[in-house]
């Protein structure tokens, strides 16, 4: 089905130099179209930012035809069909049309066709199989335009069958649904996603993990991770969770306050991903192991995992701008969070303490070691030590001395 001038070019692209590629795949006797993710999100209006292209150019073709026109272009996925290529230095994806001859896991075998929909065959769901042109008309081969417009979220054909091409569909059919879902979930997918749940297991974690976090990220996570947990679907790769009530809590703090002070509350994943099992310490080492974090992520969940949380944060000041400059204002916005979520509450002064964050400048100590050896003490350990009493004293009384009160308290 082609739609005439359906939508606006300028939803999908900020720079029309890519239409430069238009030309040049036309002039070599190809066609070009946006595909996938930036042509649905932007039917949906939703801000696109990855562009994603098709061609019915092989691989050498448009490598060719960019080379007689002077474009840059990357190997990056040759063995795959995908070319990168530079536009106004900015590297944009295009991949040759596909049809699988046979599938196995994540690894399939294809052979290049210069057919659409063969290609749009091959993808996951009708709503991510819609292709449009630098025009605006829009190519639709699987009903994906209704589908997305009623918030049907299926698979193309056999959903078992799609599925078994590749386990990771099981968690994306679940991150789609939830940002576009309308309705009850689709019966036959949610079975066959049941029944191959057991497929994750063969994938590496590190996919898993990231798609994991993306449904993490959606406004209905909390709904969705217990739609798959009564579905033993969660079950097949990581451990099991008990607080999704919390974890909606925290998403509806995160949407309330998120619009009223945005430098201060984002959407965060990870605080999202730690409300949703509340650990201990050891359990949270666990899964941060088993979801191989970087170290970085790990020692944040472990530290919150790790601490006792008091409601002074909210009734004082001086604690609350202490913490700030111990451990940094998300850290703050973290504590509070799961303070509300433990106790199920949207705490009467989380408004006001949110804005004192988001106003509170963070000082800067006035001494340095060079200050107390100038003033007669040797360069060494002992500086060092020094330095970090006399900030414990700053901090402790409100960062209000000076730099001569605090030599002269040394």
């Amino acid at each position: 089905m082609i739609k005439t001038n359906y939508i606006k070019i300028e939803k999908i692209i900020k720079d029309k130099e890519i239409l430069k590629l238009f030309r040049v795949v036309e002039k070599s006797g190809g066609v070009l179209r946006f595909v996938g993710g930036c042509v649905r999100d932007a039917l949906k209006g939703i801000e696109v930012n990855d562009v994603d292209l098709a061609t019915d150019l092989n691989p050498e073709e448009l490598v060719e035809a960019c080379e007689e026109n002077r474009i840059k272009t990357v190997p990056i996925g040759l063995k795959h069909g995908t070319v990168g290529v530079v536009l106004a230095d900015k590297l944009y994806e295009v991949t040759s049309l596909r049809k699988d001859i046979k599938t196995d896991g994540r690894h399939a075998e294809v052979v290049f066709t210069t057919d659409f929909k063969e290609d749009a065959a091959r993808r996951d769901l009708t709503i991510n199989a819609v292709y449009a042109d630098e025009k605006g008309n829009v190519y639709d081969y699987y009903n994906g335009l209704e589908d997305l417009e009623k918030g049907k979220v299926k698979f193309i054909g056999t959903a078992k069958n799609r599925i078994k091409e590749d386990y990771l569909r099981i968690l994306r059919f679940f991150r789609f649904y939830s940002m576009f879902g309308i309705g009850d979930i689709d019966e036959k997918a949610l079975k066959a996603c049941a029944e191959n749940s057991e497929g994750i297991t063969r994938l590496s974690i590190e996919r898993v993990r990231d798609e994991f976090l993306k449904i993490l990220a959606t406004k209905r996570a909390a709904e969705i991770l217990k739609i798959m947990e009564d579905a033993e679907i969660l079950d097949a790769f990581i451990p099991h969770a008990d607080y999704f009530d919390e974890l909606d809590h925290l998403i509806n703090l995160e949407l309330k306050y998120g619009k009223k002070y945005p430098e201060t509350v984002k959407v965060d994943v990870l605080r999202r991903f730690f409300i949703a099992y509340m650990p201990d310490a050891e359990f949270a080492n666990y899964i941060c192991n088993r979801f191989k974090f970087s170290r970085k992520q790990k020692q944040r969940i472990v530290k919150l995992a790790s601490r006792d949380i008091i409601e002074d944060i909210f009734e004082d000041d001086s604690y609350l701008h202490k913490m700030m400059y111990l451990h940094g204002k998300d850290n703050c916005v973290d504590e509070i969070f799961e303070y509300c979520c433990k106790n199920k509450i949207d705490h009467p002064k989380l408004d006001e303490t949110l804005k004192k964050i988001r106003d509170f400048e963070i000082p800067e100590f006035p001494l340095t070691g060079k200050d107390i050896i100038n003033v007669g003490f040797e360069a060494g350990k002992n500086v060092g030590e020094l330095l970090n009493q006399l900030k414990t004293i700053w901090i402790e009384e409100g960062f209000a001395l000076s730099k001569l009160e605090l030599l002269e308290r040394l």
